[in-house]
This record gives structure tokens, C-alpha cells and sequence, in this order.
């Protein structure tokens, strides 16, 4: 049927209609009244779902552009950066830092696995110069969450400053910014905050505006401190997105409207049922449970039958598009997301087209197996 489409990628995500509907609205102007009540309004939500009181910048640019204005306002060259790597993203922070010149010591755990706390303990004790740790809450390449609060109490310990990438995380996996004491805390819109590419969010601890203000790299659009200067009169140092400024707030009243552990609540269910239902039909997990994701299940394609061919029928056949493998997984797992305006339906109904694809490519299913676990978790048959 024309139109009729089911995005299941880990952003950009499906937008609902009431985001829709206020990104509609006429346009304001970003230097009246109406946008800086706007602007302060929507910061003060942020601060409930960030659970911090640090100061949030609302910046027009992607996740990439929230990760490199962490990096360009704490990283000289000759820095030394300590980078927890556990995918294709934490790679790419890392990238960031050694673009501004840092020294960058790169510890990877290993695609499909989380961070060990034992190393970053052992990393922090044996050199006490890194400027910068990098983490990733919720690496999107593997479906794997990590300890963030388990390395922010390392990190803590030292005067190193710790710079969070949550673009996939935040709004389906509870994050504590300020209890936890993590200093710079970067994410998007496209991802859990059901909002469409176009804005990023990056909260300042009081220690990390020392760093920030003493930076000698290079910076322009992605000055904090231009942004700061004009915090208070809740004014941008630069045109906003304003359309998105709207769109913003009002995903922001859905989330706050369900209840932000329901919220946590819900993602962590849909989670459950997707990995249920792939163990259910004989399909490898590429996490363990432990650290598997809330936001998004990577799973390892069957022996013999390339990812992406399933991903091409679910496609062509039932206009279901799955995330398919990065780097050294591409064409071995495929991706589903499970997070901002998603339900149970939209995972029946993955599940289901999922089962006929498999059976398209040659797989050997029982048709409904997947299906059943599935509704076995929904319906609270499975601990």
C-alpha cells in the first residue's frame, strides 16, 4: 500500500503526529519574546529527563555536532583523552578528539561488548593525565547499553572530565546526569526524543565550564561560550530551528505526560519481547542481556543467509526497514529499534514480517514461534 511504511531504525525515528502538528505552526521569531519563553520552557523539561540542574544548550546541528562541541570546547592538541570504545560510535568520538589534536588512548572492548570497569580502573590509576574520558551510554552499531554510572564514579575520582555520547540513549534508558556526575552530557532528536535530524542537546557541569572557558582549540559555531553569553536572556548565539524548537517541546510534553519511568518502563518491555522473540526462532543475540540495549536489538543474521538479503524482503515485501550492519558487521546483523514512538504493536507487527522474511531466504521457521514469545512477554508469562 502506498505510503504505508514502518521505520524501525535507530533514527531517524518515527515522529508522532502531535510533534508533527506543532512543528507546523507558524513560524516565530528567534529573537522575540515568544521564543525565548519557548526556549526556557523546553530547557526546563529537558533538565526533569536529563535529571540535572547543569546548564542545557539546544543547538541546530546533528548528534555528530553535539559530540564535537563537547570535544572542541575541552580538547587542545597534545591533550591526552582516555576513549572507551565498544563500536562504530565510540570510534567516532574518538575520531573527534584526535581531529582537535588529542593524544588518544583507545581502549576497545570488542563490537557486541560493554565496558569492562576493572580496565577504566586500572587506565585511571596508571596515568593520571587524561583530560577527557569518552563513553558511549547506548552504542547504536550493537545494541549495547553501558555502565555509564559505574564510569562516571571512576572518572569522578579524577580531575578528568567525562563526556557522554547519549544521542541514541536518552529518552529510552534513564540517565542520572547530575547524580551520577557526568560533566558534559551530548544527544539528538532523531532517536528516542521523536523528533525529526536537526537539534542536539549538550548539558556543562561547573567543572567542566572551568576546562571550557581555559580552551585554546579553535571554535566558532560550536562555541560554548558564545552560547552561554546569551543563556540567561534564553537567546542563541545563532539562528535556531525554530520549527524543531516547537517540535521539541511538545515531544517533550509527551514524555513528561506518560511519566518518565513509564517511559523507561515501556522501552525496557519492547526490549524484552524483541529478544524473546529472536531467541524464540533460533536467532543469535550480538549482546548479552546484561548490557543488551533498551533502544534498539542487534541481532546476527543466520548462517548462510546475508543480513541485508532479509532486510531487502522485509523492505520490498512488507515496507519494514530494519538498520543493517556498520563496518565490521555489515552484512552480518540486522538492527531493530525499538525506541521513542514506538508500542507493542509496532514490535507484533516486526516480529511477524520478520518470521516470513526468514522463511523467504530459506531459513528454517515455524511460523508464529517469534510471534508467540513475543506476546508471552506482553502479556506477562515470562519473568
Amino acid at each position: 500500500m502506498q505510503d504505508k511504511k514502518y521505520l524501525m531504525i535507530p533514527g531517524p525515528t518515527p515522529v508522532p503526529p502531535t510533534v508533527v502538528a506543532a512543528m507546523s505552526q507558524p513560524l516565530i521569531g528567534h529573537r522575540s519574546d515568544d521564543f525565548a519563553k519557548l526556549h526556557e520552557q523546553i530547557v526546563g523539561k529537558l533538565k526533569k529527563v536529563l535529571q540535572t540542574n547543569n546548564d542545557i544548550f539546544v543547538l541546530t546541528n546533528s548528534g555528530t555536532g553535539s559530540l564535537e562541541t563537547a570535544i572542541a570546547n575541552t580538547v587542545n592538541p597534545g591533550d591526552k583523552v582516555l576513549a572507551l570504545i565498544t563500536g562504530n560510535f565510540g570510534e567516532r568520538f574518538a575520531n573527534i578528539a584526535k581531529a582537535y589534536g588529542a593524544k588518544v588512548d583507545e581502549v576497545d572492548f570488542g563490537w557486541g561488548n560493554d565496558v569492562d570497569l576493572k580496565v577504566v580502573e586500572e587506565k585511571l590509576a596508571a596515568d593520571s593525565g587524561y583530560k577527557v574520558v569518552l563513553a558511549t551510554q547506548n552504542e547504536t552499531s550493537t545494541g549495547v547499553k553501558n555502565d555509564i554510572a559505574g564510569i562516571a564514579a571512576l572518572v569522578s575520582k579524577t580531575p578528568a572530565l567525562l563526556l557522554v555520547d547519549g544521542v541514541s540513549g536518552i529518552g529510552a534508558i534513564e540517565h542520572k546526569t547530575d547524580e551520577w556526575g557526568v560533566d558534559i552530557l551530548c544527544t539528538a532528536s532523531q532517536k528516542a526524543l521523536m523528533l525529526p535530524p536537526g537539534l542536539s542537546v549538550i548539558t556543562v557541569s561547573e567543572k567542566a565550564w572551568r576546562v571550557v572557558n581555559d580552551n585554546q582549540s579553535p571554535r566558532f559555531y560550536f562555541s560554548l561560550p558564545a552560547a552561554k553569553k546569551v543563556y540567561d536572556k534564553w537567546n542563541t548565539a545563532y539562528t535556531p530551528g525554530v520549527s524543531m524548537f516547537l517540535g521539541m517541546d511538545a515531544a517533550l510534553d509527551m514524555m513528561l505526560a506518560e511519566g518518565m519511568d513509564n517511559v523507561y518502563a515501556r522501552h525496557a518491555l519492547l526490549a524484552k519481547a524483541t529478544r524473546a522473540a529472536a531467541k524464540a526462532l533460533g536467532l543469535k543475540l550480538l549482546s548479552e542481556d546484561r548490557c543488551a540495549s533498551n533502544a534498539l536489538t542487534a541481532v546476527w543474521s543466520p548462517e548462510g543467509i546475508g543480513a541485508d538479503d532479509i532486510r531487502k524482503v522485509l523492505k520490498k515485501q512488507y515496507g519494514i526497514t530494519f538498520a543493517g550492519g556498520q563496518g565490521k558487521l555489515k552484512g552480518k546483523i540486522f538492527r531493530i529499534a525499538h525506541m521513542g514512538f514506538s508500542d507493542k504493536m509496532d514490535i507484533m507487527i516486526a516480529i511477524s514480517a520478520l518470521e516470513m522474511a526468514l522463511a523467504q531466504v530459506g531459513y528454517s521457521v515455524e511460523l508464529g514461534t517469534g510471534v508467540k514469545a513475543a506476546q508471552e512477554v506482553f502479556l506477562g508469562k515470562v519473568e
